[in-house]
């Protein structure tokens, strides 16, 4: 039976869900793990964990290579995000605390909104921007709210700073990656992305041997659960929904991201969430809802009564 258009919606909007929990997850494993391992053997252990399981999926699935056509986007965003920002991530968590690791990166989706415009062509509908509104003022009230009081958070210069450049290389990453998603498919630009940020994070492959050798077990799981779940699984569900949106929109969903942090961080941290904490959780999933949302004459335009085989091009824009 052929794939209807709303199948294939709300297979896109349970891959982005999918891609946004376990990316709040990275936050916490990174904390942990990053006891142990310095910020580059950190990432290229990471990655060599999801290239081994992309390498296996891809080769089962028989994909082979990427057509000549989706290289390019696949090499930028292999460089961008998948070494530059995993890199300068783990040593900005090193610096400063979760909730203001999770404020600061949670740019990336302005950066993704604007780049897609001004690159890519893509629009900036009114309950988008309204969406990221709503969505940043709730990423600063989580991030001041953990780093300023009772969670024992902290920030500095350097880690602001180095979490700023983790959002402008997250962003480039997307937009780079998305006319790639045009030619090849969302595991193959996933898996040899990530690939090129293995490549580009061998020279700490001296310093992931030394510090393997002496690391608690538990910070190597959390190395390996990185690039298990959130790296190969959660880049492939993203890749697998952004092929099917704009990146503009695809962005603004992670906003959710830093209220699943709070929870996350309370329940495997210990971190009680406060009263402004809570409240910017729900600033960011209620900014994401109208992001995501459609005036409804729109929908009613894209699916009249009795004849939902004629989709239009915005009803294929959404997830």
């Amino acid at each position: 039976m052929p794939t209807t258009p709303n199948r294939t919606s709300r297979r896109a909007l349970a891959a982005a869900a999918a891609t946004v929990v376990l990316w709040a997850s990275a936050f916490v494993s990174i904390r942990s793990a990053g006891a142990a391992y310095s910020p580059g053997a950190l990432a290229l252990g990471r990655l060599l964990a999801g290239s081994l399981v992309l390498g296996t999926v891809l080769l089962i699935r028989r994909e082979g290579l990427p057509p000549r056509a989706a290289w390019r986007g696949i090499g930028i965003s292999g460089l961008l995000w998948f070494g530059a920002y995993m890199v300068v991530l783990n040593w900005g968590e090193q610096e400063v605390d979760a909730g203001t690791a999770a404020m600061v990166v949670n740019i990336g989706p302005i950066l993704i909104a604007l780049l897609g415009a001004k690159v890519l062509g893509e629009t900036l509908p009114p309950r988008l921007l309204a969406g990221m509104a709503v969505s940043f003022a709730g990423a600063i009230a989580v991030g001041l709210s953990m780093s300023g009081g009772s969670g024992g958070g902290h920030a500095s210069v350097l880690g602001v700073v180095l979490c700023l450049l983790a959002a402008m290389a997250y962003a480039g990453g997307v937009v780079s990656q998305k006319p790639a998603l045009a030619h090849g498919s969302a595991l193959q630009v996933t898996t040899f992305g990530c690939l090129v940020g293995t490549v580009a994070c061998l020279p700490f492959a001296g310093r992931l041997v030394e510090e393997a050798g002496r690391a608690p077990l538990s910070a190597t799981l959390n190395m390996v659960y990185l690039g298990v779940f959130p790296t190969a699984l959660a880049f492939t569900t993203w890749a697998y929904a952004l092929a099917r949106t704009t990146a503009g929109r695809m962005g603004a969903t992670t906003y959710a991201v830093p209220a699943l942090v709070v929870l996350l961080a309370w329940l495997f941290l210990g971190e009680l969430p406060g009263p402004l904490t809570l409240a910017g959780g729900a600033l960011c999933l209620a900014g994401v809802a109208v992001s995501r949302s459609r005036p409804r004459a729109a929908v009613t335009a894209a699916a009249p009564a009795g004849s939902a085989g004629h989709e239009t091009g915005r009803r294929r824009e959404t997830v």
